[in-house]
């Protein structure tokens, strides 16, 4: 019963990917980007404002970092992957959203010291073939004659963006609550969305986009957040992060499902050796140099980290 935390958070981050995709002509991006986060905020304000007086100086001390860390996790994750929605199927953005993990162990290195190991490296080769069978249609050698579409580009961007924000927020460690922290990270979304709602042409909210921005705003902003917390308490960060790996899973399902999107051939055979080589890389540690390895970070220890792996988030 305890794993059903961790499983209940990653089936609402997956279904926010669909979320992603319906909202392609229901609402524009700038403003279903700048609601979510505004209801996200407005539902936390009671519970948490009455905390941030008591942390007012260490928010004060780090609110350039703060800053930052919204606008990694919460306005470049977001905004490009509502973008990337208006042209690539919830199934590639799904397994595109796969990538954080991979791409978190690889940012750790420089920033973290985390030592090369010869798991990550073939691991990230495996996943980048994947990821480029998937891309191309089963034929790799077309990407260097016709290019990387630009809705594949913006959710690569989405996922380092994500797996950045991950890595920093380890990388600082601010000494704050983890929702004080996620909160002030919010507020400083909704600001910096601002300007790109204001220039929106329609930011109305309508029947057929109001229930979108609910499940973003609430189900996959708090309500699988704070799932995922309980599920680390529980199980230990180590045994939830296998269950970030169902996150394409369920998004294919889910897409298939509702969205009638069509499964092909290479979405399986790609998205395999995406999810293999991204297993590789967290899970098989073997030391790539004669010195003794590094335990690379668990991507999914941090709670803020993985408040919207959409895999949102991501």
């Amino acid at each position: 019963m305890q794993a059903l935390f961790p499983l209940i958070a990653v089936l609402f981050w997956s279904f926010n990917v669909i979320v992603n995709k319906l909202s392609v002509g229901a609402i524009d991006p700038a403003a279903m980007s700048f609601y979510r986060w505004l209801l996200a905020l407005l539902v936390l304000t009671p519970f948490i404002l009455p905390q941030l007086r008591r942390h007012a100086g260490t928010i004060r001390l780090h609110w350039g970092k703060l800053l930052f860390l919204g606008f990694l996790g919460m306005v470049l994750y977001q905004s490009m992957a509502y973008y990337a929605a208006h042209s690539i199927s919830a199934l590639m953005m799904g397994i595109l959203v796969s990538l954080i993990p991979l791409l978190t162990v690889l940012i750790s290195i420089p920033l973290l010291g985390v030592i090369p190991t010869l798991s990550l490296l073939c691991g990230s080769l495996l996943s980048f073939f994947g990821i480029s069978w998937l891309i191309s249609g089963g034929h790799p050698a077309l990407i260097l004659a016709q290019g990387i579409g630009r809705g594949e580009v913006m959710m690569f961007i989405a996922a380092v963006a994500y797996a950045l924000y991950g890595v920093l927020t380890k990388r600082w460690s601010i000494a704050l609550p983890t929702w004080v922290s996620l909160y002030v990270q919010i507020a400083f979304g909704v600001v910096l969305l601002l300007p790109n709602l204001l220039l929106a042409e329609s930011i109305a909210l309508n029947a057929q986009n109001l229930p979108l921005v609910l499940f973003a705003g609430i189900f996959a902003s708090i309500l699988a957040p704070w799932m995922w917390i309980v599920g680390v308490m529980r199980i230990g960060a180590n045994n939830a992060s296998i269950f970030i790996n169902l996150t394409p899973v369920f998004t294919a399902l889910i897409a298939v499902t509702l969205l009638h999107e069509t499964l092909h051939g290479y979405h399986i055979v790609g998205g395999i050796m995406v999810l293999l080589g991204v297993v590789m890389a967290q899970r098989i540690r073997t030391p790539h140099t004669q010195h003794n390895a590094v335990r690379t970070p668990d991507s999914h220890t941090s709670p803020i980290q993985t408040h919207d792996v959409e895999a949102n988030r991501k």
